[in-house]
């Protein structure tokens, strides 16, 4: 990638005095989109767009038609069309409008995994026909990486990393280096192999430069060293990697042999597809949704969740419905339903966050999952005490003074909510710890356990307890 580019008139508009940049920053997209569009000779235009960065460019090709594009594409080679084509979240999508030997030209100047992402999008004849055009070596890489499924580390690895065989001195492995130099320039981690490419260990590159020529190969070699399996589930490896920071984590087959690397971007963007997922699933969606994608894309993933709350609502309906003696001889206490059912929500959905910011850690054991139950459901207890005495005053004193009720049936009404409060609060904050512990203990994703779920769970909880407890002590107790 090409370092950053300036041009006259930024240094024209630095003042060196104010130690910034006069006025609104240019917008940079627009100017290439206008060049695009201009009548300039094809060299002169070119000579213009290049003077900006390959980031710019590839902002400004969301302002252009697919007529422009193209005529943009005639200006540039492959080189600097992967190079811009590689800033794009979908890269696939420019690529596509190419004609196929220019496709084949800037996919073979890609990143591996990137190029074998743009062909997974294509269909099986075009693909194929691509694969065709490739070199041997690229082709065999980009074979490698697809013959992994979607979900496991394999179809996210790179095989852009520097290999030396064990047994080399330090002067043989900085001309291995060296060489592999001009085709892999992922240098920082430096892996060391035996004869069957079965990783031995790792060397970072200040200590290779920094060992003197005598030293031993062996010496300045990590044999301690994270690594995982082509085979392992994306989602279980990224949360272990999070905790290293190294540039880069070898991929190994059932053999341990080396056959590519995770690099720290790719890990990062494996976390943030988690994080995405998750929160798709916090919403109670089934998967992350797209702006671009289809509406009924879109529908099929909320469906299956709306039809799982819908049997959840329809049981909690029931369970009022049992109760519609109560609610026929005390019409006043569903007035205060939804109080005790939202708090009931906005606890549990409190402690699902914060218990699934906890099982992020892998390491976290049975001792401290105990203890966080205990934490959340003393927490659940002592903010229903607090909120319960509150709402025994304010609604003895609104039922009293507002609605007309003698003060015994208003505090008795009101002790009745608090109770209610109280109890709803404490189990939810409880369920809302167990449920994603118990489905993490059974392999489910916890994040399943979340938003709309947990809501509907715990609504049925906080029913149960207001209107029984309405029973118990308005009715009962009174007859």
């Amino acid at each position: 990638m090409n370092n950053t580019k300036f041009r006259e008139t930024d240094f024209k508009n630095f003042a060196p005095q104010t130690g910034g940049v006069k006025g609104v920053h240019p917008d940079y997209k627009q100017e290439i989109a206008e060049i695009v569009r201009g009548n300039l000779a094809p060299k002169l235009k070119k000579e213009k767009i290049l003077s900006y960065h390959e980031n710019d460019i590839e902002e400004a090709l969301a302002l252009l038609t697919a007529d422009e594009r193209a005529r943009l594409y005639c200006l540039l080679d492959a080189e600097t069309l992967a190079d811009i084509f590689e800033y794009s979240e979908d890269p696939g999508m420019y690529v596509k409008e190419l004609n196929i030997r220019k496709r084949a030209a800037v996919l073979s100047r890609f990143e591996v995994a990137a190029a074998a992402d743009c062909l997974r999008g294509m269909k099986k004849g075009e693909r194929n026909t691509l694969l065709a055009l490739l070199d041997g070596d690229t082709r065999r890489e980009i074979l490698l990486l697809n013959s992994f499924d979607e979900d496991e580390i394999g179809s996210r690895m790179t095989t852009n990393y520097i290999s030396v065989p064990a047994g080399i001195s330090v002067r043989q492995a900085m001309r291995s280096l060296i060489a592999q130099a001009a085709e892999h320039d992922n240098i920082s981690t430096i892996y060391v192999v035996d004869g069957d490419r079965t990783l031995l260990g790792a060397i970072d590159l200040k200590k290779l430069i920094l060992a003197r020529e005598g030293t031993e190969l062996a010496a300045i070699t990590m044999t301690s060293y994270p690594y995982v399996y082509a085979e392992e589930p994306l989602e279980e490896c990224v949360a272990r990697l999070k905790d290293y920071s190294e540039d880069s984590i070898p991929v190994l087959d059932s053999d341990n042999r080396l056959l590519g690397v995770l690099t720290s971007q790719e890990i990062m963007e494996l976390a943030d597809e988690a994080m995405e997922e998750d929160y798709a699933m916090f919403a109670g969606l089934s998967a992350e949704e797209d702006l671009r994608e289809p509406l009924t894309q879109s529908i099929r993933k909320r469906l299956p969740w709306l039809v799982v709350l819908l049997g959840l609502g329809l049981v909690v309906s029931g369970v009022v419905g049992a109760f519609e003696g109560v609610v026929a001889q005390l019409p006043l206490i569903i007035a205060f339903q939804s109080l005790v059912l939202d708090m009931a929500g906005n606890v549990g959905t409190q402690s699902l966050a914060v218990t699934i910011r906890v099982l992020m850690d892998e390491h976290v054991d049975r001792k401290q999952k105990a203890a966080l139950i205990g934490k959340e459901t003393r927490i659940g207890l002592l903010n229903g005490l607090l909120l319960g005495v509150l709402s025994f005053l304010f609604v003895g004193l609104y039922l009293w003074g507002l609605k007309g009720q003698t003060p015994a049936a208003a505090f008795s009404i009101s002790f009745c909510t608090g109770t209610a409060l109280l109890g709803a609060m404490t189990l939810s904050s409880m369920s809302g710890t167990v449920i994603p512990l118990a489905f993490k203990k059974i392999r489910i994703d916890p994040a399943v356990a979340s938003g709309p779920l947990i809501t509907t769970v715990n609504d049925l909880v906080a029913v149960v307890i207001y209107y029984g407890l309405a029973w118990l002590l308005l009715i009962q107790a009174a007859g």
